[in-house]
Parts: C-alpha cells; sequence; structure tokens
C-alpha cells in the first residue's frame, strides 16, 4: 500500500498497536504488518519520528529496557494517549462510513440491484 494512504492514519495505527502494552520500535513495525495481514509495512524513518512527536504530547511514555546486551526503547500509552486513540477511532468510523456512502450508496427504492 502506498505510504501516502497511510499519511493522516499513522497516529492512531501507532497508537492502536500500543494498545494492549508496551512495544519496542522494530515490534510496533512488525504489529502494524501483522494486524493488516501484510499489507502496510511502516519503515523505521517513519515510525520513529512520529514515535518521538507522540512522546513529546504526551501521548506515549518509553522507557529503556535490556535485551541481552542491547538497550531498546519501550513505547506504552499514557490516559491521554487511551483518549486520544478513542478519538481517532471514532474520526475513522465516521470518515470511513461517509467515504462509503459516496463510494457505495444505497440503491433507490425501485431500482434493481
Amino acid at each position: 500500500m502506498k505510504t501516502d494512504a497511510v499519511r493522516g492514519h499513522l497516529d492512531g495505527l501507532l497508537l492502536a498497536v500500543l494498545e494492549p502494552g508496551p512495544l519496542h520500535g522494530y515490534a510496533i513495525i512488525a504489529a502494524v504488518q501483522n494486524r493488516s495481514g501484510g499489507v502496510l509495512e511502516l519503515r523505521t524513518g517513519t515510525i520513529y519520528p512520529a514515535l518521538n512527536r507522540l512522546e513529546r504530547v504526551g501521548l506515549l511514555s518509553s522507557s529503556w529496557e535490556s535485551a541481552g546486551e542491547r538497550r531498546r526503547r519501550c513505547y506504552e500509552l499514557t490516559e491521554e494517549g487511551r483518549r486520544t486513540l478513542a478519538g481517532e477511532r471514532t474520526a475513522w468510523d465516521e470518515f470511513t462510513t461517509a467515504i462509503g456512502s459516496v463510494l457505495n450508496p444505497p440503491t433507490p427504492p425501485g431500482l434493481p440491484t
């Protein structure tokens, strides 16, 4: 899927995959890819700036975790992040309903389907 199709929805995607609990960057990428059935493939150059921005505005918090000799930053939702995710879901439902109504209008009564 084109990167442009994800633009504008990246924050919601990141917040949604972090809803169950903390994840590090590569696990976030894998979760998005897995949940989308392999259709969405995010790049590290896309998600890390977004994660940093979401942390700066208080929607995420992060901490360092050791995995063997490696250290990696894990991100998790804040309470504000959970509220924002709920709003993103509502906005997405409204958007997809509106687009669906235009692309697939109901058949007027009396017309063949």
